[in-house]
C-alpha cells in the first residue's frame, strides 16, 4: 500500500533538499522506520528499542512542526496550522498510547498520515 511514497524515499534521499522536500524527506525517514517495527513486530530487533527509537524520532519530527507552525512568524494560513496542530496532538497521543500498549495495527495511523502529508508537500497527494 505504501511502497511507491518508501521507495521514492529510498531512492530519492541522496538529492540536495529544498525546505519542503526535507519536512518530506523525514516524514517519509520516520514513516519507514514505524513501517519496518511493524512489519517485525516479533523480532528481537523490536523488543530491543527498535518500536521506542522510532516512535521518539517520528515524535521528534511533529515536534519539530508543531515549533514552526506556533511561530508568529509561519506564512501558513491560520486554518491549516489549527489542523497540523491538532492533527499533531493526535500524533503524540498515539505515540503515548502505542508506547503503553504496544500494538502493531496502532503504526498504521502514523504511517498513513506520514505518508499522506509527505505526498502533499511534494505536490503529488494523489499517492
Amino acid at each position: 500500500m505504501y511502497a511507491a511514497q518508501i521507495n521514492a524515499y529510498q531512492t530519492n534521499n541522496k538529492v540536495s533538499l529544498s525546505g519542503r522536500e526535507l519536512e518530506a524527506e523525514v516524514l517519509c525517514k520516520a514513516a519507514v522506520r514505524l513501517k519496518e517495527c511493524q512489519d517485525n513486530w516479533d523480532s528481537p530487533d523490536n523488543a530491543s528499542g527498535m518500536l521506542s527509537d522510532a516512535l521518539k524520532y517520528n515524535q521528534k519530527v511533529w515536534s519539530f512542526f508543531q515549533t514552526e507552525i506556533a511561530n508568529p512568524e509561519n506564512p501558513l494560513p491560520t486554518k491549516l496550522k489549527e489542523d497540523l496542530l491538532n492533527l499533531s496532538i493526535f500524533i503524540d497521543k498515539r505515540t503515548f498510547e502505542i508506547l503503553a500498549y504496544p500494538a502493531p495495527e496502532k503504526l498504521s495511523a502514523l504511517i498513513s498520515i506520514n505518508l499522506n502529508i509527505a505526498a502533499g508537500l511534494r505536490g503529488n497527494p494523489a499517492e
